[in-house]
């Protein structure tokens, strides 16, 4: 069985397919105090973003932490990476790019920092893509992942509205005990796994759905949001994301 549920074809056609791609990112992103607390508390000096095109946590980190970047993908677009370097006042230079395929790649050097950003639950072996994870890491480094958790709300609206993202994701990983079991097998210390986010539900290249599609996911994020400013919570059936940290 093929352990990888999408191809670089996928994502050439992914990424091409995106429009506005371009984009300005903020000190205050995705993420961004976790990332901050984990770089002043462990002092963080380089990273790695392990699928991580078009490299928007690059940027964030080498552009507001002033560490050493580096951006590795199984597809690379040169041209839009240069783009959005720019576009946020930084060389082409200041981020490594290494474009290679995961499975077969050789890290050359480790990192303090090691994470990804949306990329294990596009494999079926989820204890196989950590470790590869963990072949940058250095001895004291930290790992930091996310996915996206679709056993909730957004998920519901995934498989309901675009079926054929949903099946390029594994669900079964996404689930706090399995991803912290995993974690300790492969010996990894301080483990912690959690929901992220308030609540957020998105569909792929939206634009293109029908509008009463376009209207109705709207609608229920516009329900949620206004839900969870009432009441903050972090959860399995509203946050859009999972987290996983340990060193």
């Amino acid at each position: 069985m093929n352990n990888q549920l999408t191809d670089n074809n996928f994502w050439k056609n992914f990424w091409e397919s995106k429009k506005n791609l371009i984009v300005k990112i903020n000190p205050n992103y995705t993420f961004a105090p976790l990332l901050s607390d984990i770089i002043k508390q462990r002092g963080i000096k380089s990273v790695i973003e392990l699928g991580g095109f078009p490299g928007y946590y690059s940027v964030f980190l080498k552009k507001y932490f002033a560490l050493k970047a580096t951006l590795f993908d199984y597809f690379i677009h040169p041209q839009i990476i240069e783009d959005v370097l720019v576009f946020n006042n930084l060389a082409i230079t200041d981020i490594d790019i290494i474009e290679a395929d995961l499975f077969k790649y050789k890290p050359l050097k480790k990192y303090d920092l090691v994470s990804s950003f949306g990329l294990i639950e596009h494999f079926l072996d989820t204890k196989n893509i950590i470790a590869k994870h963990l072949e940058f890491l250095n001895q004291n480094g930290t790992l930091f992942i996310t996915l996206p958790n679709f056993k909730g709300v957004n998920g519901w609206v995934q498989k309901s509205f675009d079926p054929e993202n949903y099946n390029k994701h594994y669900i079964d990983c996404m689930d706090l005990d399995l991803l912290s079991a995993t974690a300790k097998e492969l010996g990894l210390k301080n483990v912690q796994t959690f929901y992220y986010g308030g609540f957020s539900t998105w569909l792929e290249n939206k634009s293109e759905k029908p509008k009463w599609v376009q209207n109705m996911v709207k609608a229920i994020w516009l329900f949620g949001k206004i839900l969870t400013r009432i009441i903050r919570v972090e959860n399995k059936f509203l946050s859009p994301y999972i987290v996983l940290i340990a060193n």
